[in-house]
């Protein structure tokens, strides 16, 4: 059942009153204070302003995670079907449980918000599809058993229709005015991945464990067409350079492109050196981030296909899904590590990509993009800078290649 408000209220803070009785130390006497100003009694410093708000830790492993849009809050959904939200700041000590959720059964598979913020729909394991009020974790809607198998995938396209996909390679589109499905079609032989839809809401595109991707139209409600079949699983897809390009994230490390209405075969394709490309979050229209089983998550350049660096970690933990904040500042990840972690993006938007190659490093490392890149206590994470400075300084070589297909990250 949703907490109720005393339960959002509990983490709020220690009264001061209270604090005071509690820990027996009175408030300073004004004269003495006046006679030694250097004395200890001096005003306490405010709390710690971060350059990103405090990793959170949770009680299992989120399978999820989806940012407010146009709100300082984030929701997650983990392995034991439960559903949280917390509020984020870069204030030390401010993270907030606003609060949780348990009316999945089994794993909550993805969480997404609706375009005003005020409504949370979820899918999960055990078949159902939820609709939620964002602001207090009610319950609303629940469709039993939506699918014939647990469900995987879930996008909103606008404030009433969302599309499902499920372990067995079945799409769904559901008209949530009626709680009823307009679209149920199986064309994938495997588990759908990831969903993704164009700027027109017409065309919907599917990611596939069967390494195909899947074209269908929303407004003919039928199926277009697959794609030729990739090596290894496909996990993600998503649109980029103003939607002429549509990129997939594979099992493999690949990234495969497609031209948009060139979705029967690959235009390019490249290695990015990662155990997987698990999920893919746009940040510009050239510039995407992409998460790993080997924990890393890496900004790539698209066209000229470039790994520019490396934006952060969870050391040695699978990353499940990266979400943007409103403002396009964070990007936040949840991995195995039961921690959802922020990331400073804010800079990414005006990287350059020169077209030539540079000189790979000696130590065969990634560039740091943040200043946690590689790790809180790692020895680099204060010479961003720097690292930057000295790559700029590397000679370039090699010519110009659209192909990057022996990317050496």
């Amino acid at each position: 059942m949703a907490a109720s408000t005393d339960h959002a209220d509990l983490s709020t803070g220690t009264d001061p009153q209270t604090a005071e009785s509690t820990t027996g130390c009175p408030d300073p006497d004004p004269e003495q204070a006046a006679q030694d100003p250097d004395g200890d009694e001096d005003e306490p410093p405010g709390p710690r302003i971060r350059d990103t708000p405090q990793d959170i830790r949770l009680e299992a492993i989120a399978n999820t995670v989806a940012l407010h849009p146009s709100r300082d809050v984030l929701v997650c959904g983990d392995v034991d079907g439960d559903v949280y939200a917390y509020s984020y700041s870069c204030t030390e000590g401010e993270n907030r449980e606003l609060w949780s959720s348990g009316h999945h059964m089994k794993s909550c598979r993805q969480v997404r918000f609706s375009a005003d913020g005020l409504k949370l729909f979820s899918v999960s394991r055990d078949k159902a599809v939820h609709q939620l009020d964002a602001e207090r974790g009610q319950l609303v809607t629940r469709i039993r058993g939506a699918h014939g198998a647990p469900i995987n995938s879930l996008l909103l396209v606008d404030e009433n229709i969302l599309a499902t996909g499920d372990d067995g390679g079945t799409l769904k589109v559901w008209d949530m005015r009626k709680g009823t499905a307009i679209m149920d079609l199986k064309h994938h032989e495997d588990y759908i991945s990831d969903i993704a839809v164009d700027r027109a809401k017409r065309i919907l595109l599917t990611a596939s464990g069967d390494g195909t991707m899947g074209v269908f139209n929303i407004k003919r409600r039928r199926f277009e067409l697959l794609s030729e079949y990739q090596s290894g699983d496909l996990t993600s897809v998503a649109l980029m350079k103003r939607g002429k390009k549509v990129v997939c994230g594979s099992s493999e490390g690949t990234i495969y492109i497609f031209n948009w209405n060139g979705f029967g075969a690959t235009s390019d394709r490249f290695a990015i050196k990662a155990e997987s490309v698990e999920c893919i979050a746009p940040v510009t229209d050239n510039i995407m981030c992409t998460a790993s089983m080997d924990g890393y998550i890496r900004a790539v350049n698209l066209l000229p296909n470039r790994v520019i660096g490396c934006i952060g970690q969870h050391v040695g933990e699978p990353i499940e899904e990266l979400a943007t904040s409103w403002d396009s500042r964070f990007l936040a990840s949840s991995a195995h590590d039961q921690l959802i972690k922020f990331w400073d993006i804010s800079s990414l938007p005006n990287t350059t990509v020169n077209e030539y190659r540079k000189r790979k490093k000696k130590d065969g490392r990634m560039k740091s993009l943040t200043k946690k890149a590689h790790g809180d206590n790692d020895f680099f994470s204060g010479l961003v800078e720097e690292t930057r400075k000295e790559e700029d300084e590397d000679e370039e070589e090699g010519e110009d290649d659209d192909s990057d297909s022996d990317s050496d990250f």
